[in-house]
């Protein structure tokens, strides 16, 4: 699959000129660049970028970390287990640094941004050669160009408040679905959540070099945009209004966004979601507990009665509307009482989706202050507990669309059998149905013909 690539800016800049030239000198061939990217989508993006400064700067890329001269590990830190993973593999880097010490070790993202992280690197992973935060990308070609010269470690630890620069070019794999970041960072301070602490305060992009990167996306056949932000009802230039501009563009495709925050969401959003042809049918609104008090201990500044409001309007207008959510189980100091509530919420709401996780303490946060008083043992049974509802629940919602046709964007081959294809409907339901491979990256109107708790059956609507 051919990239993409989309960039506002057209001159290289010296630190990316000077590294080129030196890198035909250090290197017979291309070298060869493996980046991988952990966590949301916004980290995503962001590895898009740095591969997108070092394609310009004679890099080439590799799925196979063993032919890599440079490897780059684009870190996340919004779950422990994130992070293992991470120092699991640095680890395991160890040996390919020994076997060629001209090999390149770089960690990246939310987690380095953390100084007890970086510190613990530079003190027990010595075959890493260059750390930064969140902030560094535009430096990396500077930082490179400083370890192939001096053989000395760079570590890169800013903390700054600039957005990632509009003259970055971002390189895409994918040439069916794009994700524009159109803000960075969060003024939430969520009691659980390390976010702002890494990614900093709000900092909105405008929205005329967003309008473009979308129009220039689409002109090279992107059939799916998602917008990225951790609020973007905060988006500062309105967000509603940011929907329209993009909506305006001239071709099919569809829109997306993650994530809104409840606090926010409202109702001008429910009706640019339902009025806006090009936007998709479906809101994801993380709620996190269907419990007050347990909301409160985590600062999310709403109540379930707030959030059930913005459902009822948006069924009112829809009665089919598609909500998802993400739900935190194990909160510290949650009863089973309080997690209850959050079961009998799923009932209440209905949605198509919910993404579950265990509590993960993140060290520097409020929620890491409180004594967590529920054993891993007993999390895990809650969870299982939530998603056996939620399973049930899907079940039942989802046999609402059996004998409709959605829009299904056909991107996979299905789970069912062969010459199953899957994609996403515009309410961001998996459908599964019959059809050649050549209608991949194509929309596809198919008609309902099953409901599992994960996915819809179907077939080609002719």
């Amino acid at each position: 699959m051919k990239n993409i690539s989309i960039s506002s800016g057209s001159a290289l800049n010296p630190d990316v000129v000077r590294l080129a030239e030196l890198i035909k000198k250090e290197y017979d061939n291309k070298p060869l660049c493996y980046v991988h990217s952990y966590g949301c989508a916004q980290n995503v993006s962001d590895g898009q970028k740095i591969m997108g400064i070092l394609s310009e700067c004679g890099y080439g890329f590799t799925d196979d970390v063993r032919e890599a001269k440079l490897i780059v590990l684009n870190t996340c830190s919004v779950r422990e287990n994130a992070e293992d993973r991470v120092f699991g593999n640095i680890g395991e880097l160890k040996r390919l640094k020994e076997n060629d010490p001209k090999t390149l070790i770089v960690v990246c993202g939310c987690m380095t941004q953390q100084k007890h992280i970086a510190d613990r690197i530079r003190e027990s992973y010595h075959q890493v050669d260059i750390v930064f935060g969140t902030y560094g990308a535009s430096k990396l070609p500077q930082m490179i160009e400083q370890v192939l010269t001096s053989k000395k470690r760079v570590f890169s630890l800013e903390d700054t408040s600039d957005i990632m620069s509009e003259e970055l070019k971002q390189l895409r794999q994918d040439t069916v679905k794009a994700s524009i970041p159109i803000m960075y960072g969060c003024n939430n301070f969520c009691s659980y959540c390390i976010v702002p602490y890494v990614r900093g305060r709000e900092r909105s992009r405008e929205i005329e070099p967003i309008y473009e990167e979308a129009k220039a996306l689409v002109e090279q056949g992107c059939k799916e945009i998602t917008l990225l932000g951790q609020n973007v009802n905060s988006y500062s230039f309105g967000f509603v209004k940011l929907l329209e501009r993009i909506n305006s563009i001239d071709g099919d495709f569809r829109i997306r966004f993650v994530s809104s925050h409840p606090k926010d969401a409202s109702y001008e959003l429910i009706d640019a979601i339902l009025l806006l042809p090009k936007v998709a049918k479906h809101l994801h609104l993380p709620v996190q507990s269907g419990c007050d008090e347990i909301l409160s201990a985590m600062n999310r500044r709403y109540k379930t009665s707030d959030y059930l409001d913005i459902v009822n309007y948006a069924r009112s207008k829809n009665a089919d509307f598609s909500f998802s959510t993400d739900i935190i189980v194990g909160f510290p100091g949650e009863t089973y009482e309080q997690f209850c509530k959050t079961k009998d919420f799923l009932r209440q709401v209905k949605f198509d989706n919910v993404f579950s996780y265990v509590y993960s303490k993140r060290s520097g946060t409020k929620a890491a202050e409180l004594e967590d008083n529920i054993s891993e043992k007993q999390k895990g049974l809650w969870l299982r507990e939530l998603i056996l509802e939620q399973r049930e629940v899907a079940t039942s919602w989802l046999s609402r669309y059996v004998g409709k046709t959605l829009r299904v964007l056909a991107d996979a081959d299905g789970r069912t059998g062969e010459g199953y294809l899957a994609g996403k409907s515009d309410e961001n339901i998996i459908v599964e149905f019959r059809g050649d491979s050549n209608l991949k990256g194509q929309f596809v109107p198919v008609k309902i013909t099953k409901a599992m708790n994960w996915a819809l059956l179907g077939e080609i609507d002719k």
